[in-house]
């Protein structure tokens, strides 16, 4: 698995972006894997954003980007994405998706622990 994260860049307040995690190493088992999507402000720690099953059936959301990020994915592309509505300035950070082979992620999948697979991070700021 070689997980390629893009789609960052700068976006005034109250804008969109879409963000895409692509696996480049075309794994074959990647529809099998959870992925998530995770940010790092700056100065701050990383931290979860939303999730998403294999098979794309079960999603979550940390409760800031309820109502305003989606995630979705498309398994024939090997790629999962993160539509993001309504930016804010509290919203800038480093983005990095996560894949998860074996479900052992803790905290429902909200713990960075068990995330095997890490792509690099691709920065979304939002001017204010």
């Amino acid at each position: 698995v070689q997980l390629q994260a893009s789609g960052g860049g700068l976006v005034q307040t109250g804008g969109s972006l879409r963000l895409s995690c692509e696996d480049s190493g075309r794994t074959f088992t990647f529809s099998n894997y959870d992925v998530a999507w995770f940010r790092q402000p700056p100065g701050k720690e990383r931290a979860f954003v939303a999730r998403i099953t294999s098979g794309g059936d079960n999603t979550d959301y940390e409760d800031s980007v309820k109502g305003r990020f989606a995630i979705s994915r498309d398994d024939d592309k090997r790629t999962v994405y993160l539509q993001m509505s309504g930016l804010k300035p509290e919203d800038t950070a480093d983005y990095f998706c996560a894949a998860d082979p074996w479900g052992d992620s803790l905290d429902g999948g909200r713990s960075q622990s068990g995330y095997e697979y890490w792509g690099q991070g691709t920065l979304v700021t939002v001017s204010s």
